[in-house]
């Protein structure tokens, strides 16, 4: 008991509740708000979880959940005797978040979707409990957002240093390589640096271990920041060793060892041997733990700084807030997403396009690359050439979708977004001056072994032309929400190269020139009706 009273006496500008009634109803009302954030956006929620069983890079969320709860369990006593302070500030964000999601919800981005409604739990927290309580309980809040499935935005980066890593290694030790994007070859064998190899599980994992291991053991801000800080660089250049390692020792072995499923083993194993080092140093450095360190008195309240305590009904009309604002956003989506099943299903339409000028139609001549798309799109794929015979063919493929749906709209995302064959070396968005207009297109060199492939991307949506697909995003939501025209178009333009040529840049700018006014023309004669 002098324990658990020394503590609160440090509670940092928290006003103390005697036990009552009053108290509990507080606590009541908070879980009842949790709780109907979690039923509300079950969809959401359920999504997380799924990627949790889908994914060995995301399973770490099933243990996230749990260990927030024990960690939230274990401030039972000191949360107890906080005296309720809702703030208007919480309401505000819980409605800031509550139209991210919505937005998310229209424009199909689940991360957005995941980390906003993940975001309204600590905002009910703060809405209900005041800041107090979001002091006492920042870390298990900030812990759960490492629940949300995020993080395969850095894939080609990592996978990108492994390769640079694990080669420049090799030629240190005097080893011959070659290298060719992700992929390198040895006298023993060929390698490929992929996305099991690129160390993002590694980083995931450690990025979650060592955040809770600073939270436990440390109190200085200092420490756990440098011990975050560890827990990101280390495996990332772990990685890099390791799979330096296991070429070394597929090539030592002449290939007959870490080449099938020892691969991954020896992976693991490292990476286990890697962070147990890490914790193992960091260990010497621990700090005891509050009630017995001698920072003690240093984090004792500042005299003055208790607030008085909120009235019964300030708590219940926040709660009632709280429970109003999170469900108006559902709503709000359920109606935008009447009309979610008016794409039809079925076989796609093949547009007519005429030719752009000075430029002919090669109808004996296969399209040299093909584009995975979504849905059921109306659909159009040529080749080109100029009708004076001067230059190489160029590819063109368009997809059109008069409306879009879930998992059937302009941007989906693509396990394979180039197929089965191709593989991007790299990517840029280039700038590019056609006859009547400035614009930007997404340029991505392809290769497969020395062939390459030069390809310009442009989305139309909603009748604007752009290559950010934030702004694609942003412009279907906004007609989803509005009920307006949602139509989009995804235009390819492409032509193969040798690997010692320089890129076509000019075939395609000439051929872009000629051929986007006669796309965006026939694009706005088809139905696009909202």
């Amino acid at each position: 008991m002098s324990l658990q009273l020394d503590q609160v006496a440090r509670l940092p500008d928290a006003a103390v509740w005697p036990h009552g009634h009053g108290q509990q109803q507080a606590m009541m009302l908070l879980l009842l708000a949790l709780a109907a954030v979690v039923l509300l956006y079950h969809a959401t929620f359920w999504s997380m979880l799924e990627l949790w069983s889908r994914s060995q890079t995301f399973a770490h969320g099933f243990l996230i959940v749990p260990i927030s709860c024990w960690l939230a369990w274990r401030q039972r006593a000191r949360l107890a005797a906080l005296a309720p302070q809702p703030s208007r500030l919480g309401l505000l964000l819980l409605g800031a978040l509550g139209l991210a999601w919505l937005l998310a919800d229209a424009a199909n981005v689940p991360v957005v979707e995941q980390y906003a409604a993940t975001a309204m739990l600590p905002a009910c927290v703060l809405a209900i409990l005041g800041w107090p309580a979001i002091r006492l309980l920042a870390f298990p809040l900030a812990y759960l957002f490492l629940a949300v499935p995020f993080g395969e935005v850095f894939l080609d980066p990592l996978i990108d240093f492994t390769a640079a890593f694990t080669v420049t290694a090799l030629q240190w030790t005097g080893v011959p390589v070659f290298r060719d994007g992700n992929n390198f070859s040895l006298p023993t064998g060929n390698w490929s640096v992929v996305e099991a190899c690129s160390g993002l599980r590694y980083l995931i994992a450690a990025l979650a271990l060592g955040a809770l291991y600073a939270h436990v053991h440390f109190h200085s801000a200092r420490r756990r920041l440098a011990i975050m800080a560890a827990a990101l660089i280390v495996p990332i250049l772990a990685n890099g060793v390791r799979a330096y390692l296991i070429v070394m020792l597929g090539h030592l072995s002449n290939m007959r060892l870490a080449v099938g499923v020892d691969h991954l083993i020896y992976g693991w194993l490292f990476f286990g041997l890697v962070v147990l080092l890490l914790f193992w140093l960091a260990a010497r450095w621990r700090e005891l733990p509050l009630a017995r360190a001698a920072l003690a008195p240093t984090l004792s309240a500042r005299p003055g700084a208790s607030a008085a305590a909120a009235s019964p009904y300030a708590v219940v009309r926040a709660s009632v807030a709280c429970l109003l604002l999170a469900s108006l956003w559902p709503a709000l989506a359920l109606a935008s997403h009447r009309d979610a099943g008016a794409v039809p299903p079925g076989s796609p339409v093949v547009l007519a396009l005429p030719d752009p000028p000075a430029w002919q139609r090669l109808h004996d001549v296969a399209p040299a690359w093909q584009a995975p798309y979504a849905g059921t799109p109306a659909r159009f794929a040529a080749t080109y050439a100029r009708q004076d015979g001067d230059g190489a063919p160029v590819g063109l493929q368009l997809r059109w979708y008069a409306r879009q749906a879930r998992d059937a709209e302009l941007l989906t995302h693509q396990s394979s977004p180039y197929g089965a064959r191709w593989m991007a070396l790299a990517q840029r968005v280039q700038d590019i001056s056609l006859a009547s207009r400035a614009l930007a297109v997404r340029e991505s060199v392809l290769g497969h072994g020395g062939e390459r492939l030069l390809v310009w991307r442009i989305y139309r949506q909603s009748g604007i032309v752009t290559a950010r697909p934030v702004l694609v995003k942003l412009l279907l939501a906004q007609a989803k929400l509005l009920g307006r025209r949602q139509d989009g178009a995804d235009i390819l333009v492409f032509a193969a190269y040798d690997e010692l040529a320089p890129p076509p840049r000019a075939r395609l700018h000439a051929f872009l020139q000629a051929a986007l006014p006669v796309i965006e023309q026939r694009l706005q004669e088809l139905p696009h009706g909202p």
